[in-house]
């Protein structure tokens, strides 16, 4: 069962990447997403990181919203 959670969660993190067209961006370089990310991952880790999770969680919440409201 846990294996299957993890692979669901996996599936749907790679959903996102794809989502906001980063494997585009990126011509899907691997590394540089990856850099990205490593990047994400500093900023989280410094003095930031509540500043930066409110930022992101807004961003995302309202492309969520006008993604629904989009559909319709």
């Amino acid at each position: 069962m846990k294996r299957r959670e993890r692979t669901r969660q996996l599936i749907e993190l790679g959903g996102l990447v794809a989502k906001v067209g980063l494997i585009e961006l990126t011509d899907d370089d691997r590394a540089a997403l990856y850099g990205a990310m490593l990047e994400i991952a500093a900023t989280l880790r410094g003095e930031r990181r509540e500043q930066a999770l409110t930022l992101w969680r807004r961003r995302g919440k309202r492309a969520f919203e006008d993604e629904v409201s989009t559909r319709e």
